[in-house]
């Protein structure tokens, strides 16, 4: 059910019973008596999160005794009359996240202003969380039911573990206060794709809606079965492209479930998911347990798809909190003293490799970039996963045999460069150009900018949660 957001009042001459009809989108007000102000003149709520929750749960269960509600404007990434959720080939929630969070411009510009300070980034929390899709599409109508299967875990105080206590460990021990749901920002999309839909379709729907990654959902089970990123795009041309005058006609013809079905047989095709109620360290945990990039926020209590979390997210969280923290003295060693990245077999290419031996190469060597260099070993390019997505773009997949240097010539506009870093620079000043840049990766170079080393967002993460300094 959509309904059209109005500028005007309602018209007071609707029946009473349709009001009361409209009370299901409703949402109680707050109670902002005795707060203090800010100098943007909103209240300033000092309670907790968790206190926060609680209330809600009070107000929602008293809701039916008088309590006063009021509408507001929902925002929506998609008007009235669409496709239903989650039979169709989308799912959208009104106020669920996205995973276009670090793919789309606007959207970033947007979370930059929200998240300046950890006051701010509080406060949209608060408005936000316990906002639910149920299964049916509908909005539910208690503020409790994103929480409904763990109140009693609600709590921001945590055991810490004697192997994991000093400074080294305080941004392990702060993500495990965290919980996921404080990662999303106010409102956005989420793209879900079913496993009926056609593989060509679906990678020019992440074209269209300029997102790297979709949950993939099953109707016949009624469930998340997985992930369709981009690697699956470079999995299918690897095993499909024979030469440019042979078409690849299984690009053209596969479902996602049969695409699922072969990959299946080589590897578990399960999906990791996580809850918006589980710590941003489990977060962290799993996506480099797993070797993944990209982590569904999925709601236990109705199935639904909220989020898709990222290193990049976690680390940008993380870095709003960072001067609030007492910050370690690792953060002010250099690169070379603390030993983060990888500098030994350190693969590149040249700007007249095949590109289809670039495809080879992501899987073989376990990257998601590849460096390319001239013939003296200086950097002058970098060919990412995420190029490969022009491709489907340019339509120009069908003739792998094109060198890297002519396959960027189809890189989409807005490309700033290779993003650098230097051994004799400290952990807080590329962690604070990775933030500024919004990548996923810096080359390592020297004084002569020949490519020693790439340090990932992985290496940061793995370093600064689960193996600081002992």
């Amino acid at each position: 059910m959509s309904l059209p957001i109005q500028d005007e009042a309602m018209d007071v001459s609707m029946s009473d019973s349709k009001l009361q009809d409209l009370s299901m989108f409703a949402m109680p007000l707050m109670d902002h008596s005795g707060m203090d102000k800010g100098d943007n003149g909103l209240p300033q709520d000092k309670r907790s999160s968790h206190e926060w929750v609680q209330e809600w749960q009070s107000k929602s269960i008293d809701g039916d005794q008088g309590e006063v509600f009021t509408s507001r404007p929902r925002s929506s990434s998609q008007g009235s009359g669409g496709p239903p959720s989650p039979s169709g080939s989308m799912a959208r929630s009104n106020s669920a996240p996205t995973n276009s969070g670090y793919d789309s411009p606007d959207v970033e510009r947007m979370e930059d202003e929200s998240y300046r300070s950890p006051e701010l980034l509080l406060n949209h929390v608060r408005q936000t969380i316990g906002e639910s899709t149920m299964a049916d599409g509908t909005m539910g109508t208690k503020r409790d039911q994103m929480f409904s299967n763990d109140d009693e875990d609600l709590t921001f105080d945590i055991d810490i573990e004697e192997s994991m206590m000093g400074e080294n460990w305080c941004y392990s021990n702060f993500l495990k206060s965290r919980m996921c749901h404080e990662l999303m920002p106010k409102s956005s999309k989420i793209v879900v794709f079913d496993t009926k839909l056609n593989v060509k379709k679906a990678f020019f729907a992440l074209l269209a809606n300029g997102v790297r990654s979709a949950p993939v959902f099953d109707s016949s089970r009624q469930d998340f079965v997985g992930m369709l990123t981009i690697t699956d795009f470079i999995n299918i041309l690897k095993c499909y492209y024979k030469s440019p005058l042979v078409q690849m006609d299984e690009l053209e013809e596969h479902k996602i479930e049969t695409w699922r079905r072969l990959q299946s047989l080589k590897s578990d095709s399960s999906l990791v998911r996580i809850s918006p109620t589980q710590s941003l360290y489990e977060a962290v945990r799993m996506l480099l347990e797993f070797k993944i990039h990209r982590l569904p926020v999925i709601d236990p209590s109705t199935g639904n798809a909220l989020y898709i979390i990222t290193h990049k997210r976690i680390l940008k969280f993380l870095f709003a909190y960072m001067q609030e923290l007492k910050m370690p003295d690792f953060m002010y060693k250099t690169l070379e003293d603390l030993g983060i990245g990888t500098y030994k077999c350190v693969a590149t290419v040249s700007p007249s490799t095949p590109l289809i031996r670039v495809l080879h190469m992501f899987s073989e060597k376990r990257v998601s970039a590849l460096p390319v260099v001239d013939d003296k070993g200086v950097v002058v390019d970098i060919y990412a996963k995420f190029d490969v997505i022009n491709l489907a773009a340019e339509k120009t997949y069908n003739n792998l045999d094109v060198t890297v240097q002519q396959a960027l010539e189809h890189r989409a506009e807005g490309f700033e460069g290779v993003h650098r870093c230097y051994l004799e620079e400290t952990l807080f000043l590329i962690v604070e150009r990775l933030i500024e840049a919004r990548v996923h990766r810096l080359v390592v170079v020297d004084k002569e900018d020949h490519c020693i080393g790439v340090l990932s967002l992985s290496d940061i993460l793995r370093f600064l949660i689960l193996k600081p300094l002992a």
